[in-house]
């Protein structure tokens, strides 16, 4: 289905994101939106505000909930720019949140696996903590293990954004945006990002990125970081019953640490293998690694840039489907192998390991290192672009 002009003027100047975030998000030179209409049906759509605390160096962080009119809301925080809740219909039309994520905000403060948050400046890994710009190293936190990870101590999933409401032809839009300063957990010069979540009335989680470098080469790469459950947060089932397919010919296998060896390998016969539809737990137990499972990078087909088909996730017992689409040329699948019980879903249950699914769009892990992968360094008075659309439905 094809996005008319009018609605991408809207959605994209009034979120301040230029239009150029779409650069890459065409297909013969028109923008292709899965789901969307060329009329959309703005009944029913509204987008709240309401206090969610304050951290505690004093600064106040804002919820807001965005909901459309066909049963579906999300509620989106200024800390970290995190989802905390999804809610979308099952096959029975009853919505059921389906991210994992707290009510409060001490919880998220306390430290948790990146519930629902943006990751960055760099998500996913760095080996060792450290790469070089023009012959000049720098040196960043290793916050797991000997690498670091999704952006430091102190990354972008803790930071407070600054919000806008804004109301497009597609549905209810949040801008959240943030200036990360030069040398700022290590990386060098000052970054501009913004985040804009629309909530479209095809059901649709559609999250564009945008980030300029001012005055120094910096490498970026922003994903947000939500863990799924089809089933509800609070079914109690495991994902391993979820059937997946990934749009991926090949993937990047990793070494003891999870750092990419640097082959592009191809899936077929191996446990990474999902051109066609199977359970997660298919052949989870034939991953390896410490603890077993999922924790890798795809090689998503086409082109970067270009809007395609990533992954469709299936959910038998409520019908949910979540398909997502990106402009990314990778795509982490992780199965949740370090969750261990500490974290509590809002019923009180123990979120444990398998109790979710991550599917984190993204460029490759430790592409500032890597010269094959796609480069994550963006060079100073560029910006970066970047779209995924989580869009459901049920069968």
């Amino acid at each position: 289905m094809m996005l008319n002009r009018r609605s991408l003027v809207s959605l994209i100047t009034l979120g301040g994101l230029g239009l150029s975030v779409l650069s890459g998000c065409t297909n013969a030179g028109k923008p292709v939106i899965p789901g969307s209409s060329a009329a959309p049906d703005t009944t029913g759509m509204n987008i709240t505000k309401s206090d969610f605390g304050q951290t505690p160096d004093g600064k106040k962080v804002d919820a807001f909930t965005l909901t459309n009119g066909k049963g579906a809301s999300a509620k989106i925080i200024t800390f970290g720019g995190i989802v905390t809740e999804l809610n979308v219909p099952d096959k029975a039309g009853k919505a059921g949140n389906v991210v994992m994520g707290f009510d409060s905000l001490d919880k998220y403060v306390a430290g948790h696996p990146f519930f629902g948050a943006i990751a960055g400046r760099v998500a996913n890994r760095i080996a060792k903590g450290k790469f070089t710009i023009d012959g000049k190293e720098y040196t960043l936190a290793t916050n797991n293990g000997p690498n670091h990870l999704h952006g430091g101590k102190v990354g972008f999933d803790k930071r407070v954004w600054d919000a806008m409401i804004i109301k497009t032809n597609l549905g209810p839009a949040l801008r959240l945006a943030y200036t990360s300063p030069d040398g700022e957990e290590g990386y060098p010069g000052t970054l501009d990002a913004v985040v804009l979540y629309t909530l479209t009335n095809d059901n649709e989680l559609r999250i564009d990125y945008r980030a300029t470098a001012r005055d120094k080469a910096t490498p970026v790469n922003l994903t947000n970081h939500s863990y799924f459950n089809l089933s509800g947060e609070s079914s109690g089932k495991s994902i391993l019953d979820h059937e997946l397919q990934i749009n991926a010919d090949h993937y990047t296998p990793v070494d003891a640490t999870l750092i990419p060896t640097g082959e592009i390998a191809p899936v077929k016969g191996t446990p990474f293998d999902f051109t066609q539809p199977k359970k997660i737990g298919q052949d989870i137990a034939k991953t390896g690694g410490d603890p077993s499972g999922y924790d890798h990078n795809f090689v998503l087909n086409g082109k970067t840039g270009d809007m395609k088909r990533c992954a469709t996730v299936h959910a038998a017992d409520t019908g949910r489907v979540m398909e997502i689409w990106t402009t990314e040329p990778g795509v982490q699948f992780y199965t949740g192998n370090f969750l261990d019980g500490k974290e509590k879903n809002r019923a009180g249950q123990p979120i444990q390991k398998n109790g979710a699914f991550c599917l984190e769009t993204q460029h490759f892990p430790d592409s500032i290192n890597q010269p094959k992968f796609p480069t994550v360094l963006l060079q100073p008075g560029n910006s970066y672009t970047s779209t995924t659309i989580h869009r459901f439905t049920t069968r």
